[in-house]
């Protein structure tokens, strides 16, 4: 097993939020009718990840501002848009599905991004397991929704 899995597996002390879990939504059994993307729960997730990547990566060192802290920034903040786009795009299967798709590209990026900014010492450990742990929940919300895109989509237009 490589160093970082133990690292990442064994909680430093010096965390400051050693017993913070995600706060995730109920998922889809939720009764409310939903009615726009700020609706979906995985948008709900995503953004509210997003923040708090971006809280984090306020704290990265200056010489990282035009590399890890941008990147991490906007692959953060896209996992969200891409959401809201696919939610636009629910009349055509494949093209939600493709949406829906990026966003789950954008949910790993930031995986990697963070990976990167917990192992050059940026984010403590506990920080990083909870941001990726959060990032799990999404993509496993997004893989369900791409599985099932009839619960979804709203009716295809025909090409004329």
């Amino acid at each position: 097993m490589g160093e970082w899995v133990k690292q990442r597996r064994n909680m430093n002390a010096d965390d400051k939020k050693q017993d913070e879990k995600p706060k995730w939504r109920n998922g889809e059994t939720t009764k409310k009718p939903i009615r726009h993307f700020r609706d979906l729960d995985v948008y709900q997730n995503a953004l509210e990840t997003g923040l708090r990547v971006y809280e984090l990566s306020k704290k990265f060192p200056d010489d990282e501002r035009y590399a890890l802290t941008d990147q991490i920034r906007r692959s953060s903040r896209s996992v969200c848009a891409n959401i809201a786009e696919a939610w636009r795009k629910r009349r055509y299967t494949a093209a939600f599905i493709s949406k829906l798709s990026d966003s789950e590209g954008e949910a790993t990026e930031t995986q990697v991004h963070i990976e990167f900014a917990f192992r050059h010492g940026y984010v403590g450990n506990t920080q990083f397991q909870t941001i990726d742990d959060a990032y799990e929940h999404i993509l496993g919300q997004l893989v369900r929704m791409i599985d099932h895109p009839e619960k979804w989509v709203i009716g295809e237009r025909k090409n004329r």
